[in-house]
């Protein structure tokens, strides 16, 4: 009975091995549009995504001003050229901009094809896009729904590796500075092996790391920086995430002139 279990056993983990080699692929993460967009940074932000060729884009939400129900197709319909002309797959992130009403919320998922919450797979990885858009500010947590369907998820999900989540507002940020676990969000990842969070809405790049959770808010793609600095964070850009087998590697890539100076911040989980 040992010996077939220990058999057993490692076939299964020749199973998750063989397929976490099947990843190699790379990808781009955005942050906010809006909150006072900057004209022009947006699109060269896209232009220098598509020189990377990623196989696909995810943004963090507020892609759109919003706020208003009247305009708000309207807001959404602007944007489809620019998309159009780089034809890239884009998995969308609610943020507040982007519904703040249930008639928002109903123009969202017209304008971007995607339910405010979903989860998707590529390849042997895992990806789980979440909606807090219209939580409190100050707390941003995910409500009870969210947490089921994240629990739901990531349980059908257990074998795939990695395991990325998004969603806007980065209530992570307080518990990760001061290097807490003990925050529901946490408790639960962790014990299906997601390897990595992503957020926006501060406009600020900023990365954390708690029980070997990458926590992680994109630089604005465009929206107003509210510091300056780069090396506090302050600055336009994009993020590309390679992945190859179980192995991720990072590169927060700040736009060129006139809106930046092109550095780079690359990291290897």
């Amino acid at each position: 009975m040992t010996r077939r279990f220990l058999v057993a056993a490692g076939l299964a983990g020749l199973v998750c091995l063989l397929a976490a080699q099947q990843n190699d692929f790379r990808f781009s993460v955005l942050g906010d549009r809006t909150g006072d967009a900057q004209p022009g940074v947006y699109e060269r932000v896209w232009s220098e995504l598509d020189a990377a060729h990623p196989d696909f884009v995810i943004n963090v939400g507020d892609t759109i001003q919003g706020g208003n129900d009247a305009t708000a197709a309207s807001e959404w319909r602007a944007l489809h050229p620019l998309w159009d002309r780089y034809r890239y797959p884009i998995y969308f992130t609610p943020g507040n901009h982007d519904i703040w009403s249930e008639g928002s919320q109903v123009i969202y998922e017209q304008q971007t094809g995607h339910p405010a919450f979903y989860s998707f797979n590529y390849q042997n990885a895992h990806f789980t896009l979440l909606d807090n858009s219209q939580a409190p500010d100050l707390s941003g947590d995910l409500s009870g729904q969210q947490m089921q369907f994240l629990a739901r998820d990531l349980a059908q999900n257990r074998d795939r590796d990695p395991k990325f989540v998004f969603f806007h507002k980065p209530f992570w940020l307080i518990p990760v500075k001061f290097q807490s676990s003990q925050f529901p969000f946490h408790q639960l990842i962790t014990k299906y092996g997601v390897r990595y969070v992503v957020s926006g809405h501060g406009h600020q790049y900023v990365r954390g790391v708690q029980d070997g959770v990458v926590y992680l808010e994109a630089p604005s793609s465009g929206g107003k920086l509210k510091g300056q600095g780069f090396a506090q964070g302050w600055f336009y850009g994009q993020v590309l995430v390679t992945v190859k087998g179980s192995s991720v590697d990072m590169t927060v890539k700040e736009i060129g002139a006139p809106f930046g100076q092109g550095r780079s911040i690359k990291t290897r989980e």
